[in-house]
């Protein structure tokens, strides 16, 4: 019996966690270039577990595999903001503190330099990129950014051999021990990404996986009531 209760067990605490990155996912639907995660599991018999090979011991215990990070594009969206940049292809753009973000939607800070809406600053080839004066701002498809018709810099976009090993270091920044490599992705001027959760799909996952961890909770419950009447009759006798 308590094998029983071992697997009700493992499946009620995977499916908690299901429906925490689930609810992770939809609060952040909103989030520019956010990449929503996705839970894998595995699944392996009790009995190789124990070392036993009697096939009527066999019990399949679910396990927690990994959590991935689906790197799917978004939405790409005008909004005719000269400074909010869309990375179209695969690729990141560089921050300063080893970071990298799709989250496109920059702006100037007080002393001129091209930040993230939470201040940090933007990399381009020459370090953190700044602009001097009042002026229209042009950013092209290699990323080049020019203050009326002047070159200042290009924003740094980067790609990863391994997209897997990139970890999350916040809501929309990521971070990698890799040497980065240069993407081939181009920069659209004047647009963004929205994030690629598709909010009714996440709302029918985490519904059933909702009802799933309410079934195995239940079967938790079955299995510790029957436990207790087993050992309650044992000390009558």
């Amino acid at each position: 019996m308590y094998k029983g209760i071992y697997i009700a067990l493992s499946g009620a605490t995977l499916k908690q966690t299901q429906v925490d990155i689930i609810s992770q996912n939809l609060a952040n639907a909103s989030t520019l270039g956010y990449k929503k995660d996705k839970v894998a599991f595995q699944e392996y018999l009790l009995s190789q577990m124990n070392g036993q090979q009697n096939p009527n011991e066999e019990r399949t215990l679910s396990d927690l595999a990994t959590v991935k990070t689906d790197f799917s594009t978004g939405n790409i969206v005008r909004t005719g903001n000269p400074l909010d940049v869309a990375v179209d292809g695969t690729g990141f753009i560089s921050l300063e503190d080893g970071k990298y973000t799709r989250r496109g939607d920059l702006k100037l800070s007080n002393d001129g330099y091209i930040v993230t809406q939470q201040g940090t600053r933007v990399l381009g080839k020459n370090g953190p990129i700044r602009i001097s004066g009042q002026g229209t701002i042009d950013i092209n498809p290699s990323g080049d950014v020019s203050l009326d018709g002047l070159q200042i810099d290009r924003i740094k976009v980067v790609d990863f051999p391994d997209m897997n090993a990139l970890r999350k270091s916040g809501e929309d920044t990521f971070e990698t021990q890799q040497i980065p490599v240069v993407s081939k992705a181009t920069v659209k001027q004047g647009y963004v990404e929205t994030s690629n959760i598709e909010v009714v799909r996440e709302l029918v996952q985490l519904i059933a996986a909702m009802r799933e961890f309410e079934m195995a909770q239940k079967a938790v419950q079955s299995f510790d009531d029957a436990t207790a009447k087993v050992t309650n009759d044992m000390a009558r006798m």
